[in-house]
Order: C-alpha cells, then structure tokens, then sequence
C-alpha cells in the first residue's frame, strides 16, 4: 500500500471518535460468539445504615474480649449466657473470631450459607465525623483529605452515565430509592441528575397513576431568582417522575415476592420487599438503595446497665432479619445470582462508652456484603482496642479497608466495569493511586466473578497520547477488517474486540502478510466495538463501528 494512501486510512480512522455516543442504541442485542457470561441484569443493594453504626457491639471482637469490656463495662454483649455474642465461625483465626450482636441471627445464618462476607474496619482516609460531610464524602466518592472526585456529583450517578450510556435515555431509572425523603446526591451524574428516582412514600403500584393526576402544566416564565431556581427543580423532578413511572408501576404490578419469605412488618423490610418484587417485575434498575435511621446511638443503645435489649437492637433486628428474608426472596424466584447487596454506614462509634449507654461518634465500622454471588467469609482482622487511648479520645483508628475498595472490586468483578470506568467513579487523590490496584479478590465466588479477559481495558490517557502503529480499515466495517501497520517484520498479531460494556465478543490470531492483516468477523450485531490489536511487548486499542 502506498504511505499516501495509507496516511488517508489514518484519517479515516480518527473520524469515528467524532460520531455521536447516541449510536450506541444500535447495541440493544448483541449476538455474543463467545460467551462470557449474561451480566446484564445484574444489580446492587445499597442498605444505608444512617447515623454512624456502633461497629465494635455489632462485630465483638472475641480475642481482644477483656480489653473490649473493660471499654464498655455497662453496654458490653456478654460472652456467655441467653444474651451472649453468637460465635460467628471456631474455624477462622484467633485474631479473626468474631461474636455477632445476640440480634443478628439472620446474618448467621447468611454466613453459615456461605453468603456473607464481613468486612473489618471499613472507613476512609481523614475520617470526618460530622454527620452531613461524612455522608456527602460517601455519597460522592470522595475522603477526608480532598473533594477531587467532585462534590455535585456522586460516584453511582458518574458510573451510570459511563457504564450505561446507552440506558439513560431509557423510560425506566437505573437507580431507584427508597426509605427517605431526601434525593440522595450519589445518583447524581457529573452531566445528567435524572438518572434515579425516589419513590419514598409512594405506593409502586399506584405510582404512575399518582404522578398522572398532578396535572397542569409547568408556568411558561420562570423568574429569575430563587424561587425561579427551586421552581425549576420541582418542574424537572416532575418530568422525570412521569418519565419512570410506568416502568415502575408496570413492574411492580408484575413482580411478585416469594411465598416462603417471610418479612417482618417495619420500614426496612418494606423498601427491601418492595426491591424484590421490582426486579422480579422486569425493572431493569442497576442501582437500588433503601435505608434505615436511628444509629446514632449517644444514648439508649440499651435500656439499662447489663441488658443487650435497647435501640441498638431493635435496629440490628430489623436490618438482619429483613436481609435475610430479601435473600430467601430473590433465591427462592431465581434471582440470586443477578444480585448482591452492601451495607455501609457513614462512620462507627468510639471504643469506649459515653456513661449515658451509648456511644459517641467514632470512625471505623464493618461492612456486610451479602447475597448468593458473594464469597462468604471474614475480611481483616479484629480491631486493635489499644489504639483507643485519652490521648485519642478512645478512637480505633486503623483503617483496613476503603469503602471505595469493596466498590471499586463490585463494580468490576461483579458488574464487569473496566478500569476506565472505575476511575472515573472514583480515584484515590490521598495517594494517587487507582482502586483498581486495591481490590480485594476474595469478594466475589469464581463461579459469579467476571472472567479475566472480559473485561477490556481501553482508552487509557497515557495511551490516547501516543501514536499508534496500526491502522484499522474499513471503518466503519461489515464483515471483515483489514490492519496495516509501517512497521517492518512483524509475522502477525493477536487480538481481541470487546463490545461498548467491555465484554469479549472475538479473539484470536492471525498472520501478517506484506504487513496487513485480516480479520473475520461476520457475526457480531451493528454498533460500536473495541479492537485490542497486540504484538509482542505492544499493546493498543482501537474503536471500530460494524454496520
């Protein structure tokens, strides 16, 4: 080929980054000639435990006991008795024994299924332990040094407007919350704030109808001022609440729940039972999120001085027997496989006790990641108790696990999210360092986790930088592509296509012939692809649209 033509293919190539992302919707069926696994209607539960859960009574560190009821020596769980810890597992290690909370009987028996996983001492760098910003710092995926991540935009909104670009224009939410009234700003896109919606206080199954009947129309001057502000606000929620709502009433109306759960009657197994018969009804939601209020535990987290019986757990009650009962729920209708589910709260309680029986606020507490996909088991080792000290205000200071980490390790050996889009979510300013490289492997089963080679890796900046080797005709393509490179002496190539989610759709090898190489590819479904073109220590990618 001469370098005049070859230098007109290079243009051509380039063109295609200048297409609208809008084509995507070509990509609503993707025929898949290698299978990788059906990860599209995989979800994840968010379960807000808001007010700063007291960690250290949840998860009693078993080998540290002395040094623990000496802290607490009024609102300690006893070890033995009616009203002792349940020993979580006799086979972990000694500094992994762990008794749960007398009222978490349902998160036993999640862990004895082999579908819980505790994670110790989860928090952030610089913890923040004001109510408000610690929340927001949670939300938008952010720590306590910095706000580099952003502080109008929260890292769920931000990932579902990379990883789903295709669905946000779609008439149902890919977030749905539930169990407050406030809009929470994690569902907030850096470009798009319509991405989920808040059916608090709504009957689902009424939804639509409810939202249909405001009626009148939005006034046709809109001031300039703050009521003009506040008035466009409401009017955008209007819209996007007509925008979802039939999808929501349709698939309530065509969900059901299992017949052998049984949920108790209070809030959080409302929202929950609400989220299995929504994704049992077809609702394509990636992202849902309920809540439940009262950790904030200064005083009553037990009725009086000895007894376990209190605030603290009517509250655990509540969130483990709700849990397992949504579990039981989407197991028993087959669904099981498609969902996990997290727990988090916005920062722990001191070690030591206040003298009112309760707990002031504290910065490290356990994460629970539940549901049929998640390897069961203990992550981290019990706390260090001599870290609370007058000194320090009694604090337990010793992070073992960013909550960005557990995130970061869901959303892609879980959701199949590529690095790209990780780090777009969040990226860890404190030490300039992706979470990518923090994962923690043990999180998911094999069986559930993404296949390594799955998930490309492209469109890195480093590499949008340099200058590539290869050109790649036609481009747009129908059945077959065609790479031409300058370089001398190269006998072929491996390579690789990944549709728009990152998933492995075709591999292979092939030879170079007079420095060209063709490929094959009739089977895959219009729209746009990633071609992963390597030789040797030479590694570069490629956007290819097949018409």
């Amino acid at each position: 080929m001469k370098r005049r033509n070859f230098i007109k293919l290079a243009t051509a190539t380039s063109a295609l980054g200048l297409m609208p992302f809008e084509i995507n919707a070509l990509l609503k069926t993707v025929d898949l000639p290698i299978d990788c696994g059906d990860i599209s209607n995989r979800k994840l539960v968010l379960v807000n435990l808001v007010g700063g859960n007291d960690g250290l009574n949840t998860t009693v560190p078993i080998n540290v006991y002395d040094q623990y009821a000496n802290l607490r020596p009024t609102i300690k769980i006893p070890n033995s008795g009616a009203n002792g810890f349940i020993t979580l597992d006799s086979s972990l290690a000694d500094n992994q024994q762990l008794g749960l909370h007398p009222a978490l009987t349902g998160f036993k028996s999640l862990y004895d299924a082999g579908e819980l996983r505790i994670l110790q001492s989860v928090g952030y760098p610089s913890q923040n332990k004001s109510h408000f910003a610690s929340k927001d710092i949670y939300s938008t995926g952010n720590d306590g040094n910095s706000w580099n991540n952003g502080t109008t935009s929260g890292w769920v909104g931000r990932f579902m407007e990379k990883f789903y670009p295709e669905e946000v224009e779609e008439t149902y939410p890919l977030g749905v919350q539930m169990g407050s009234s406030k809009t929470e700003l994690g569902f907030h896109g850096a470009e798009e704030h319509g991405l989920s919606i808040n059916i608090t206080g709504q009957d689902p199954a009424g939804f639509f109808t409810e939202i249909s009947s405001l009626g009148g129309d939005a006034p046709s001057t809109i001031p300039n001022s703050d009521f003009g502000t506040e008035l466009n606000y409401i009017i955008d929620i209007n819209k996007t609440s007509n925008r979802y709502s039939k999808a929501i009433s349709e698939a309530f109306d065509k969900g059901k729940n299992s017949v052998t759960s049984t949920y108790e009657d209070n809030d959080l197994s409302n929202q929950l039972k609400t989220v299995a018969r929504l994704i049992s009804g077809g609702l394509k939601s990636k992202v849902y999120l309920v809540s439940i209020g009262g950790f904030d535990t200064h005083n009553s987290q037990i009725e009086t001085n000895g007894d376990i019986k209190g605030k603290h757990h009517e509250l655990l009650t509540e969130v483990s027997t709700a849990i397992k009962a949504f579990v039981k729920d989407v197991n028993d209708q087959s669904l099981g496989d498609d969902i996990v589910g997290l727990t988090y709260s916005e920062f722990g309680r001191k070690a030591k006790e206040n003298g009112n029986l309760g707990t002031d606020h504290g910065e490290i507490a356990p994460m629970f990641i539940f549901g049929k996909p998640v390897n069961g088991g203990v992550s981290g080792i019990n706390v260090d108790l001599s870290e609370a000290t007058q000194d320090n205000n009694y604090q337990i200071e010793t992070i073992q696990f960013d909550y960005r980490q557990t995130i970061a390790t869901l959303l892609q050996d879980y959701l199949g999210a590529p690095d790209t889009v990780i780090d777009n979510t969040f990226f860890n300013h404190s030490n300039n360092n992706s979470f990518i490289n923090q994962k923690i492997p043990e999180l998911i089963k094999d069986t559930h986790s993404i296949v390594t080679g799955c998930v490309a890796q492209i469109n890195t900046p480093e590499e949008n930088n340099q200058q590539k080797k290869w050109f790649v005709y036609p481009n747009p393509f129908t059945d077959k592509l065609n790479l031409n490179t300058l370089q001398e002496g190269i006998s072929g190539v491996n390579y690789k296509i990944f549709n728009y989610k990152g998933k492995l759709v075709a591999n292979g090898s092939k030879e170079s012939i007079n420095n060209i190489v063709s490929i094959d590819v009739p089977n895959l479904a219009s729209g746009i692809y990633f071609l992963q073109v390597e030789n040797g220590e030479t590694t570069e990618n490629h956007k290819i649209l097949k018409l």
